[in-house]
């Protein structure tokens, strides 16, 4: 399938229009064009390392990326990208595992700018929107503009990053397809553009000018339309019996639309023409009503062939959704994020998600308990329930949404890859596909991670493919045409749902005839005479195994500090005398599997579900999401023309500039990408021989300051009190708009933790072994001491009321700002320290007050200490809040001085959300009774020394107004801050200083106990 490429476009030579330029008209011709009609296209290397990937196996580097802010832009580029002959590539979320949304030329990404809801016409039923509206937001901002009532039904798993015009290019479905079908059965018109400049609107009749003064595109209307009309007729009999055989039948193109039965419907024949037709500018899209009840019921099989067996009784009910998943998905979630992360599942080893809807909530459950009866009755089930409860059903819902990514990086340390994932047969039929095609996987000593639509037929199979050597590739490509054969055999189509795109097309001719693929191939010429759009997919396509993202990567050693095996392949029990740069999974550098675990999901850049991406919520800049740095970093492994140098690349080193190092994306993302690790690491290569900026010194080397600034506390005080405070911190490389904190005198700390009655602790080495009835180890670290040593007594009097006998330690440190800061050689000899310090022989709990220094004890430090005693203190330490949820959970309540507050603002520590988890703070407040908590759920913005940093206040401003800031906004003076972390607090204190933040054991502290003090007044920091 290979074939002759014009070296000057990247087009596929039958691709070339007539009297287009010659070869010699180069690329940078393009970028003229575009300079000379006002577009601003970005060619720097690294913007084009961030747009040469999507979600899918594929890497094709791009000439340009260009953000078009409405019709006229996306016109002019049209005509620069047809007068030089260069390919123009459609892209929304860039979320497609298909290879749909990168190529050679010119990407325009429409969801930074083209992103607008214009109207809701709840009478009318539709939507006008830009093509770059994310989904999820749609069906927001629809249900809030007509009360409820009705809603945007389509909702792929991606919904909440991947936009209309995305859905629209591959005829997106969702997790409710049974009730809602494909976004084909939901568009009412498309205005477009072609490549030789018409803007056309394309309806449910036919097409016409956009502009109805615009005479050359209403002639080319109806020149387009007879042609089409022509196409249709003289294919009937094809389109009646190759095309529509199946709900789910995607692959193609929908040219059965075009049939005088189906009136001529030109809008919906160009869904799912995946950006090789027309490029979207705007869409009228119908809308649904929202029943006013749903209710989950979860149930379990002993797999997914059994499960499937059940599917044509389950549809009997009119469900709205039936999704499943497999048990490999389930271990990875609970593996990466904690048992509590999956709740509600019953006993099995696959389960399937049955949503039932209606108006009456009685009716609903009824229908939900007469389907358990019967599933009961045909012998399969395992075990089921019903779900009512909101937390569960979100629990469920997250596991299933967040499955591509989940099943990418397993808990086994396996790896699976996209590029069958899609399949779809009718419904009766997919307990026989399903059990055939785990035959073809053994035959190929190859497994897959099943989920998906089962009740649409339609299954995501992620597949151990190894695509990084030769000999894996070719099995990718054997296995992928048996699939296709197989899946063909059974009735179906290679794709359900993603599109074909540079995964499939090549197999197109195993699925329609000859004559077909001639009719796609005229259809695709209609459209797109110049032949610039989206080349490579559909028609005359690429080779699937071409342009694999994992081929080519240079074989060579990244010697690293941190430990980055998969846990799930030996990582993380390394002993002092292992190399920890030799091993990787599937063989692979662990620097290069660690940074290639980006799959493109893109789950950093949505605006709800979770804490990930801070940088990104506030800019709306692929660069500053997770994935836009993974994507970098994958480029500097490959040492690409787009990302060269290694260690020292610029280009790296500004794609991690806005990251926050707040560790949420090693919990957020499916695939477990932990870019605050990533980039310690490479800051570390990147400054060795190089001048730090003045902020690594005075933040970075905070811990030392501090020993200096506690002798002389309230001189700093007074000094920082003055305008001299501001040239200090100028001086420093600190921001001078934000309020600097107070400094704690020498053994403040010290004093406060004594009067609770807490004693220092002890370890084996020449110190008394402690007792049998010693409890926990308090754990006060450099922030408390220098900044917040009232919050230590607080704790050390919360521990002793809980008749926890406690001892503290304070001679040690985390390293947690040499971490931040990449300076690890020192973050390792501190790190060292604390382990010798606090490995007592025992395995008591260590609590630490600081949640990000517990998470860095908890993490970094068997990362970066290769030690059994290093892996025995990071598994005793708790986070505070986590240490006072077990106690209350055991049955323990506190009495606090003052009465607990009705209402708590709580702003969780990213580090704690990311290592102990998201919930550990709200349980802690639900545990003991607090009755209301309004979650601020995102980063405040400081983390660390990036808000202090004068080069990121202003980001770091943005950043708290994606939550923290609402949140305080929101709520009165009555309702508590409740903020651990040391950064936060400093944050709410420059939002709303009259409203300081306090930590949890402020508020539980009981104010005095029957304790006698038994420490020395001997300052131990």
């Amino acid at each position: 399938m290979s074939e002759t490429v014009l070296p000057a476009t990247g087009l596929p030579a039958d691709h070339r229009p007539a009297g287009s330029p010659a070869a010699a008209d180069t690329p940078p011709a393009v970028l003229a064009r575009l300079a000379a009609a006002g577009i601003d296209a970005d060619s720097s290397p690294r913007r084009l390392a961030e747009y040469s990937y999507d979600a899918s196996n594929y890497r094709v580097p791009p000439l340009a990326v260009v953000f078009p802010r409405s019709a006229q832009d996306v016109a002019a580029t049209m005509a620069a990208c047809r007068d030089t002959g260069t390919p123009l590539i459609g892209r929304g979320g860039g979320t497609s595992m298909a290879g749909n949304a990168i190529g050679p030329g010119v990407v325009l990404d429409f969801s930074r700018h083209m992103n607008r809801i214009h109207s809701v016409d709840e009478a009318a039923g539709t939507v006008s929107v830009d093509p770059g509206v994310v989904l999820s937001v749609l069906s927001r901002e629809v249900e809030k503009a007509t009360g409820n009532r009705s809603t945007f039904a389509p909702d792929p798993s991606s919904k909440n990053r991947a936009t209309v015009g995305g859905a629209l290019g591959n005829d997106a479905c969702g997790n409710h397809s049974v009730r809602y079908g494909r976004t084909s059965d939901h568009v009412a018109e498309l205005d477009v553009i072609t490549s030789d400049g018409a803007r056309l609107t394309a309806t449910a009749t036919g097409l016409r000018a956009t502009d109805p003064q615009d005479r050359a595109s209403a002639a080319r209307a109806v020149e387009l339309a007879e042609s089409l009309t022509k196409l249709a007729h003289a294919s009937l009999a094809d389109f009646r019996t190759e095309l529509g055989r199946i709900q789910r039948q995607v692959s193609g193109y929908h040219l059965a639309n075009l049939l005088p039965e189906n009136g001529f419907n030109v809008a919906r024949a160009l869904v799912g023409s995946e950006g090789t037709c027309a490029i979207i500018t705007g869409a009228r899209m119908k809308l649904v009503h929202k029943p006013a009840s749903a209710l989950l019921v979860s149930l379990g099989y002993a797999d997914v062939v059994e499960a499937a067996r059940d599917i044509e009784t389950i549809l009997e009910f009119s469900p709205a959704a039936v999704e499943g998943i497999d048990e490999k998905i389930v271990d990875t979630m609970r593996f990466r994020r904690g048992n509590d992360s999956v709740r509600g599942l019953p006993e099995g080893k696959a389960w399937l998600y049955v949503d039932l809807d209606g108006e009456d909530p009685d009716e609903v459950r009824i229908q939900a308990e007469r389907l358990l009866a019967r599933l009961k009755e045909n012998g399969r089930l395992i075990a089921g329930r019903l779900v009512p409860d909101t937390a569960e059903r979100t629990s469920l819902w997250r596991v299933r949404e967040d499955g591509a990514g989940l099943s990418s990086r397993l808990s086994t340390g396996g790896e699976s890859w996209p590029g069958w994932e899609d399949s779809a047969v009718a419904p009766e039929k997919l307990a026989g596909y399903l059990a055939d095609f785990r035959g073809l996987l053994a035959k190929h000593g190859l497994e897959g991670v099943m989920y998906g639509h089962f009740g649409a037929g339609c299954m995501h199979i992620r597949i151990t493919y190894d695509l990084r050597t030769e000999a894996g590739r070719e099995v990718f490509r054997v296995f992928s045409r048996e699939a296709a054969e197989l899946v063909v055999g059974h009735g179906g189509s290679l794709s359900g749902e993603h599109g074909d795109g540079r995964a499939r097309s090549e197999l197109l001719p195993v699925m329609y005839s000859a004559r077909m693929l001639t009719a796609f191939a005229n259809f695709r010429r209609l459209w797109d005479p110049a032949g610039i759009l989206n080349p490579g997919s559909m028609t005359a396509p690429d080779p699937m195994d071409a342009n694999l993202a994992l081929e080519g990567v240079p074989q060579r050693q990244w010697r690293t500090s941190f430990d980055l095996r998969p846990l799930g392949s030996g990582g993380g029990s390394l002993t002092e005398t292992d190399n920890p740069h030799n091993a990787g999974g599937a063989g692979t550098d662990p620097w290069v599997h660690a940074v290639q675990g980006c799959i493109g999901v893109g789950k950093c850049r949505t605006d709800s579900a979770g804490v990930m991406c801070p940088s990104y919520k506030a800019t709306r800049d692929e660069k500053d999401s997770t994935r836009g740095r993974a994507r970098v970093l994958q480029e500097m492994v490959r040492g690409a023309r787009t990302v060269d140098e290694g260690w020292k690349s610029e280009e790296v080193r500004e794609v991690l500039d806005l990251c926050l190092s707040c560790k949420a994306c090693s919990s957020d993302c499916p695939a477990g990408v932990d870019m605050a690790t990533y980039k310690s690491e490479f800051f570390s290569h990147y400054y060795k021989g190089r001048l730090r900026p003045l902020s690594h010194f005075s933040l970075g080397w905070l811990p030392r300051w501090l020993k200096l600034t506690g002798r002389i506390a309230p001189l700093v005080n007074a000094v920082l009190a003055t305008p001299l405070g501001k040239v200090a911190a100028a001086l420093g490389g600190l921001t001078t708009k934000r309020a600097l904190p107070r400094f704690a005198g020498a053994g403040e700390w010290h004093r406060e933790v004594a009067a609770a009655g807490v004693r220092p602790a002890s370890n084996n080495d020449g110190g008394t072994r402690p007792g049998a009835d010693a409890g926990v180890v308090l754990f006060v670290d450099t922030f408390t001491r220098g900044f917040r040593p009232e919050v230590a007594g607080a704790a050390a009097r919360v521990l002793a009321g809980a008749g926890e006998t406690t001892e503290c330690s304070a001679d040690a440190c985390c390293g947690l700002t040499w971490i931040s800061t990449g300076q690890l050689d020192t973050a390792k000899s501190l790190l060292g320290k604390a382990a010798e310090a606090l490995d007592d022989g025992t395995d008591r709990p260590i609590v630490v007050v600081e949640p990000s220094c517990a998470a860095a004890l908890r993490k970094d430090l068997p990362e970066l200490v290769h030690t059994d005693q290093a892996r025995r203190v990071a598994a005793r330490v708790r986070s505070f809040a986590a240490h006072v949820g077990g106690l209350a959970a055991a049955g323990w309540q506190p009495e606090p001085a003052e009465p607990l507050p009705e209402r708590v603002v709580l702003q969780t520590h990213c580090h704690e959300y990311s290592v102990f988890g998201a919930g550990t703070q709200k349980t802690a407040l639900a545990a003991i009774g607090v009755p209301e908590v309004v979650d601020a759920s995102g980063c405040c913005g400081v983390a660390g020394n990036f808000g202090f940093e004068k080069e990121h206040y202003e980001v770091s401003m943005q950043v708290a107004e994606s939550a923290l800031a609402p949140a305080l906004r929101g709520t009165g003076p009555e309702a508590v801050v409740l903020t651990d972390g040391f950064s936060c607090a400093m944050q709410v204190n420059q939002i709303e200083p009259s409203r300081p933040g306090r930590h949890l054991a402020q508020l539980l502290d009981p104010g005095t106990t029957d304790t006698p003090a038994t420490t020395t007044d001997k300052d131990q920091a």
